[in-house]
Formats: structure tokens, sequence, C-alpha cells
């Protein structure tokens, strides 16, 4: 539910040269638009991509766009050690100096089915893999310049909760949209959490997070691919072309949340983006509510503490 008019827009950001991003799955939809926006407002955009031909081929978009050389870093969010290799890749470049890191990768809708570490694979890589990357890169955020972490959400979080003693559905029957849920909770569940913990230990770095309400882009067309049945694929992929074409705004408006969460200058550690229409499908950015079990420290202390456990990265902050 939003909590504030306004028409923010791409022409409110305002001059980002001299700041390094980091944007996950940069290479289509949301994460293209935002690297390009951030590349055309003079910030040095690190694209984090897991295929080696995608990511070239949104290398040389956002080069066009930008004054300063993006760089390309190879990432799979599904394999902890393609993540570990990314931090270090990114502390490197920058010198341990990011200023912001945008979580924005993620599966939709995948059919049932495992990280290379045996997690479930949206689990597993929407959240578990970008919570590792987060804390991987604290050293990098610290040094950057009133730094903040973008967590991205989505709608689909208020349709489930999350399951602490199964997270990779090993006990329940698996569901797509019920993981993908799951999934997208986690997401806004850890940049909360992670707030909380920054502002406890006194630390710069802001904590936020956004969703993009309802967008065109490939997570769709992916979900109603992963359908095993041909005949649900087809049916599903009917209605969110017919959903994509009556409803959904274009990526240029899907990315905006994302992009004021990483550049407005009133952003507080805590804030949650969204489309400030009705059911926050479409429109500007405003600040809106985020889930009440989002809210819950006991919540934010069980995932914080599976996810350590789980992935074997020390949590940062502790």
């Amino acid at each position: 539910m939003a909590t504030e008019a306004g028409q923010w827009s791409e022409a409110d950001i305002g001059d980002q040269t001299g700041r390094t991003v980091l944007v996950t799955g940069a290479n289509s939809g949301l994460g293209l638009r935002t690297a390009q926006v951030l590349a055309e407002h003079g910030a040095k955009v690190l694209l984090a991509c897991r295929s080696p031909e995608r990511g070239a081929k949104a290398l040389r978009d956002v080069a066009a766009r930008s004054a300063t050389k993006p760089v390309l870093v190879s990432l799979d969010l599904a394999d902890l050690a393609s993540v570990r290799d990314a931090a270090a890749t990114v502390r490197e470049l920058t010198r341990d100096s990011l200023d912001v890191l945008v979580n924005n990768a993620g599966l939709m809708g995948a059919p049932r089915g495992l990280t290379r570490d045996g997690f479930e694979t949206q689990f597993g890589t929407n959240h578990l893999g970008h919570t590792a990357l987060t804390w991987l890169l604290m050293p990098a955020l610290r040094g950057g310049d009133a730094a903040r972490v973008v967590t991205v959400s989505s709608l689909a979080a208020t349709g489930g909760g999350i399951d602490l003693a199964d997270p990779n559905f090993e006990r329940r029957r698996y569901n797509p949209a019920k993981a993908y849920s799951q999934a997208k909770l986690a997401n806004q569940v850890f940049a909360l959490e992670l707030d909380r913990r920054l502002r406890a230990a006194g630390e710069p770095v802001l904590s936020v997070a956004a969703h993009p309400g309802y967008s065109r882009s490939e997570l769709g067309s992916t979900m109603a691919r992963s359908q095993g049945n041909a005949v649900v694929r087809r049916v599903l992929g009917t209605g969110i072309r017919l959903g994509e074409l009556l409803i959904a705004q274009d990526v240029r408006m899907g990315a905006l949340p994302q992009l004021r969460a990483a550049t407005a200058p009133d952003v507080n550690g805590g804030d949650y983006f969204g489309p400030r229409g009705p059911g926050g499908l479409r429109g500007h950015p405003v600040r809106v509510r985020p889930l009440r079990s989002a809210l819950d420290p006991a919540l934010g202390t069980g995932l914080w503490e599976l996810t350590a456990k789980l992935t074997g990265v020390t949590p940062d902050p502790a």
C-alpha cells in the first residue's frame, strides 16, 4: 500500500559521476534498464551476468551510453563458488570502494530443481546467492560513499510465507509459485534484517528494498516455458501475454522503484519502494509499506541464521 504521492522519474536522478554500481542480472529486463540509466547518469557500472554471450551484448549496449567504461563480472547466483569468485573480483576491481549494490537478478516459476550446492533453485538463486554476495561485499560497501544495498522483491511475496524448517521443499510438495513467493519474501525479509543490523552496528551503509509492480520482462515468459504440460504452457503463456498487454508497465517504468532506491538523496535505511498505482501494479515509485511478516524481527533473525548455516558464509554485520 502506497504511503505517499509522487511522480518520481528518471529526470529526478542526480549526477552519478564518481559512483560505482554493481547490478546483478544486468543482461536483460529490469537489470539492463537499471544499468543503462545509471551509466547514462555518469556511474561506473559493473554488470554481473551468468551468460557470457548475453553479458557481452549488454556490456556493449551500456558502454555506448556511458562516459565511463562498464565492466562485465561473471556471476552465477546458483553456484556459491561463483558468488565468492565474483565478490573477490568486484573487491579487486573497485579497490574495496563500491557505492551501490543492486540485487536484481532472479528466477520465477522455475520447475523443481537444485542449485549446484543442492538448494531449491528459486530460494537458492534469488535469496541465498544474493545474501551471500551482499555479505561478501560488505568491506567494499563500507569503503563506498554513502553506500546502499538495494534488494528487489516482488508483489508475489504476498502469496505465502517462509518455512524455515523446510526452505528447499524437501518435505513439502513442490509448487513453483509458492517457491517463488517464498524466495521473494526472503528478499524483503533480508533487506529489512540487514537494515536493522547495520543500524545497530552504527554502520553508514543503507539497506533498502524495491519491487517493480507488474512489469513486462523475461520472467513471465520464463515461468510459462517452465511448466511441464504443453497445454498448461500454452494457456499460461497466453494469460501472461494478455496480462502484460493490458495491465503491465514497460521496463522503463518497472525499473524506477529500484532506481529511486539506488539514487534518491532522501532514501532511509529500511525504505521499500514500489509503484503508486492500485494494488502496486503500476505507476511512479513511492515508499510503500513492507509486508507485516517482513517486519517481524524473529523471522528476520531466523532467516539470517539459517542463511549463514546453509551458505557457509559469515554474516556481515554479524
